[in-house]
C-alpha cells in the first residue's frame, strides 16, 4: 500500500510520517527532504527550485514530479510489492494522476490511502514560527513545546540550530494559503475514491501517532 500523508505546514507530517513508516515496515519519502538535500548540495536541480522555496511556494509539477517518482521507484525493488509513506506528494491533482500512472506501470495491484492531519490554523502558525532544525542531524525543536537544552544548540549532535527560510513569519501565511488552495482538490480527489481518512493532529504526539497507525492498519488490504 502507498499511504499519502497530507496536512498543512506545521501539522507534524514529518515526525508522524517517519514513525508511521517505521511501524509499518515501509519506506518514508518526503518531497521536502529531497528538495532540502538538493539545495544543501547545491545541485543544479536544487538551485533551480530554491527560489520557490524561499518565497513559500510549492515547486511546480514539471520540476518535482519526475524527481519524486524516480525516488519512489528507487526505494522499492522491481518485482517487490510496492509500499511507502509519502509526505508532501502529491500536492496537486496533476501530481496525483502522475502517481497513479507510475504505480500502474510498476505494480498494477497497489492500493492507495490518503491520511489527512487536521490542525487549526492558529496552532499551525505557533508551531511553524517556533520551529528550529539542527544544521547537522536535522533534529527538530520548537521554542514553545520542545526547546533545546541549550539555546541555539542541538541536544543530539551539538551543532548549531537554524530556522528554515519558509518557517519565518513573513512566509508562513503564504505557505498556508498555498496549501489551502492547491491541496483541497487533492483531498477531494481521494475522498471521491473513498480512500481518504482524517486524523486529529491537534493532540499529544503519541496519541496522533497511535491514531494514524490504527487508521492505516484498518485500511490495509488482506494479503492477496
Amino acid at each position: 500500500m502507498i499511504i499519502t500523508l497530507m496536512g498543512a505546514p506545521g501539522s507534524g507530517k514529518g515526525t508522524q510520517g517517519r514513525s508511521l513508516a517505521s511501524s509499518l515496515g515501509v519506506s518514508y519519502l518526503a518531497s521536502g527532504d529531497l528538495i532540502r538535500r538538493a539545495m544543501a548540495d547545491r545541485s543544479r536541480w536544487g538551485e533551480q527550485v530554491r527560489s520557490y522555496i524561499e518565497r513559500g511556494q510549492y515547486v511546480p509539477d514539471e520540476d518535482i514530479v519526475p524527481v519524486f517518482l524516480q525516488a519512489l521507484i528507487a526505494s522499492n525493488p522491481q518485482g517487490s510489492r510496492i509500499g511507502g509513506v509519502l509526505d508532501g506528494f502529491p500536492r496537486t491533482t496533476e501530481q496525483a494522476l502522475a502517481l497513479d500512472e507510475a504505480l500502474r506501470d510498476f505494480s498494477p495491484s497497489v492500493d492507495q490511502l490518503a491520511l489527512v492531519l487536521d490542525v487549526p490554523e492558529d496552532v499551525l502558525i505557533a508551531r511553524l514560527s517556533g520551529r528550529w532544525l539542527c544544521s547537522g542531524c536535522n533534529a527538530s525543536y520548537n521554542v514553545q513545546t520542545h526547546p533545546p537544552i541549550m539555546v541555539g544548540v542541538c541536544d543530539v549532535c551539538g551543532r548549531a540550530l537554524m530556522q528554515r527560510v519558509d518557517d519565518r513569519r513573513d512566509t508562513i501565511q503564504e505557505r498556508l494559503l498555498v496549501y489551502a488552495t492547491s491541496t483541497r482538490p487533492v483531498i477531494d480527489f481521494y475522498a471521491a475514491r473513498g480512500s481518504l481518512k482524517h486524523v486529529n493532529g491537534d493532540e499529544p504526539e503519541l496519541r496522533v501517532r497511535e491514531s494514524l497507525l490504527a487508521t492505516a492498519r484498518s485500511a490495509m488490504p488482506v494479503s492477496r
